[in-house]
């Protein structure tokens, strides 16, 4: 009776849709991430823009409690967006500049003259690393932009633009920081990865004020004191600066720990000109009597890129801070907590869905230290715990669960596990190598060959774990492993002399395992091995599947393959699937049917691999895709886990994650 119930549900939900739905994909979390910086809007102080590290903005409207996409700029995913700018004399108009983190030759200013529903580039300033930025006060068509090739000012409003530093000049260029004087727009400020500088005629020429500053100090902000222009601040990888004669003479603030004098940014409070925020790389730094002495106000593991004060409630204060996201205080930066509901900036590199639970899904990350690791939710994805304790900051690359429930984490050193009713992972890594040592003859005694076991820990980045009943598998960079009393040891290395392994898929007896110019493969479960013959034109590979049919499917820059003897020949296969650039392959628990992303899209087949379609454009630059319990999910490089709008209507058999349910 279960499995005819299983049939016609199965069969009902065919009938109702072909294939995943492709429209609105949406960002499950786990929230948090990487947030570059924050900016409130002048008519409406609830309402605050977030810039991100991938050309991505984010808006609140409830003073920073929750928040939603809110727009993509440029083409790709390497723009960071330090400064968004809004024009208090123009409504709905407000700038973004950015800068690549791939190459020096990219960035873009933008512009919104509706509220941020469309924007455009500037063409004058297309092509220019934008460092700084910023609007002259009482004079917002005066505007300046800081970039890595020298500092650029527009006088109208940015419809026309021009260098005002020297060409080719030894000193005067790599700019990361900007501040126009209040009381007059041409007076500007600039800070270099060298030092900063300062013109008094708009640029017309510049004077080096270094007085007072270490030398060789990248200078990572300037503030201006409105209601005493005279007084401005500098921060720099050297420490903290003031000067009380606009720039002439400055003087080191003390009172910071060496340690923490890589100050990012300097954020005076709009209502007492007494109190300036200080975000460094060891947490938010406050003092109350204009730099005479300072506090740290947050946890020191805490790196802080950007500080927002409520101007009409000077106690509300928000952080933009790596990997933690948005921590926001409501009493003066005395305490903080995660403000981070609807704000997802998170790089996946692991998913793995529950075995005996449908709801429960486990999502590992990466680049996030302490505030990363693996994340859990038991509600399919609506809300997200962290549960990483023991795993010390590694990065996880591998997600899989054994038959009692266990979970298993490839980590960049070594594997993990979490048994079913811990809180805490525990390493998983012991490895026994056995070495061949052989001893020369000499006079009177015969060469003499021994094998030695050596036991070591296993502190390789492991990338894929795929476990079967009895015998469980690890393709790490020091080369393939097994274990066969579930993790208490691994045996293994390199397998014909191939060691840095990237993949690894398992289909009955049939084990493959690839490198990135490599595969080999054994119809034992992993007791002898041979060479694949891969195509001579295959570079790199990236990831690789065995199908129901026990085909192998290879994931390549080239494009994707598929082995029907057990990698003799391959068969360059496109049928709906890009030439180029494959990314990763996943199969269902009974092999009929295929994922592939490929070329910044995911791709579906349901024959065998014949025939592919494309998901469509799904708004996310994706990783890797996962199924289990009627669900698809996907892995985002930028956007954490996300998932098609009904997963209840996605056609597959009615499996669970860990085997089938007849």
């Amino acid at each position: 009776m279960r499995w005819r119930t299983h049939m016609a549900v199965a069969v009902l939900l065919a009938l109702a849709v072909s294939c995943v739905q492709a429209a609105n994909w949406r960002a499950l979390g786990p929230d948090g991430g990487d947030v570059r910086s924050l900016t409130y809007d002048p008519r409406n102080p609830d309402r605050i823009i977030l810039g991100t590290s991938s050309g991505k903005l984010f808006v609140s409207t409830d003073n920073g409690r929750s928040w939603s996409r809110f727009a993509q700029l440029g083409g790709g995913d390497d723009l960071v967006l330090d400064h968004v700018v809004f024009d208090s004399a123009r409504p709905g108009t407000m700038y973004v500049a950015a800068w690549s983190v791939e190459t020096s030759e990219r960035g873009e200013l933008f512009r919104s003259r509706d509220d941020g529903r469309t924007w455009e580039t500037i063409p004058a300033m297309h092509g220019k690393s934008i460092r700084a930025f910023a609007l002259a006060a009482g004079h917002p068509e005066t505007m300046v932009a800081g970039a890595l090739d020298g500092v650029y000012r527009s006088e109208d409003a940015g419809q026309t633009w021009r260098k005002i530093t020297p060409e080719h000049h030894a000193e005067l260029k790599n700019f990361e920081s900007v501040a126009i004087d209040p009381a007059d727009p041409k007076v500007i400020y600039a800070g270099t990865w060298h030092l900063p500088w300062k013109t008094t005629n708009g640029g017309a020429t510049w004077t080096n004020i270094k007085k007072g500053i270490i030398d060789d100090s990248d200078v990572f902000s300037i503030i201006i004191d409105p209601n005493q222009p005279s007084v401005v601040y500098a921060s720099a990888c050297s420490g903290i600066y003031k000067s009380e004669n606009a720039g002439d003479l400055f003087h080191k603030i003390q009172g910071i720990p060496f340690s923490a004098r890589r100050t990012r940014v300097l954020k005076q409070d709009p209502n007492d000109r007494n109190v300036v925020y200080a975000g460094t790389t060891e947490g938010l730094w406050r003092t109350v009597d204009a730099g005479k002495t300072w506090k740290r106000v947050s946890s020191a593991n805490v790196i802080v890129n950007d500080v927002l004060v409520d101007p009409r409630r000077s106690s509300r204060v928000l952080l933009a801070t790596d990997r933690g996201g948005v921590l926001a205080s409501d009493d003066a930066a005395q305490t903080f907590s995660a403000s981070n509901r609807g704000f997802v900036h998170r790089q996946v590199a692991a998913l793995l869905l529950d075995r005996s639970d449908s709801r429960t899904i486990y999502a590992g990350v990466l680049n996030d230290k302490e505030f990363g690791g693996v994340f859990r939710s038991h509600d399919g994805g609506q809300s997200w715990m962290q549960s990483s304790e023991g795993l010390e900051g590694r990065d996880v690359f591998a997600l899989r669960q054994a038959e009692d429930g266990a979970l298993l984490a490839g980590t960049n050193s070594g594997v993990f596990m979490l048994d079913r009713a811990a809180h805490s992972w525990r390493p998983a890594s012991v490895a026994i190598t056995e070495k061949i040592v052989t001893t020369p003859a000499r006079k009177g005694v015969k060469a003499r060959t021994t094998k030695q076991t050596l036991v070591t820990e296993l502190r390789a980045r492991v990338a894929s774990i795929e476990t079967t009943s009895n015998k469980w598998f690890a393709a790490t960079s020091a080369g393939l492993f097994s274990s066969t009393d579930r993790g208490q040891s691994w045996y293994g290395g390199p397998v014909l002399s191939s060691q840095n392994f990237v993949s690894v898929a398992v289909r009955r007896n049939m084990v493959a395992a690839a490198t990135a110019r490599s595969v080999v493969v054994s119809l034992d479960k992993g007791s002898t091995w041979y060479a694949a013959k891969l195509p001579a034109y295959v570079t790199q590979v990236s990831g690789l599947a065995i199908d129901g049919d026990s085909h192998m499917w290879l994931a390549a820059r080239e494009g994707a393959f598929r082995s029907d003897d057990g990698g003799d020949t391959w068969d360059h296969v496109m049928a709906g699937l890009p030439a180029k650039h494959v990314y990763s392959f996943v199969s269902d628990d009974d092999g009929s049917r295929l994922l592939a992303t490929a070329a910044g899209q995911s791709f579906e087949s349901r024959d065998g691999g014949r025939s592919w379609h494309s998901f469509g454009e799904l708004g996310y630059s994706v990783r890797a895709l996962s199924l289990g319990w009627g669900r698809v999910l996907a892995a985002t490089d930028f956007d954490g886990v996300i998932a098609p709008p009904e997963p209840a209507r996605v056609v597959v058999r009615e499996t669970g994650a860990g085997g089938s349910s007849e």
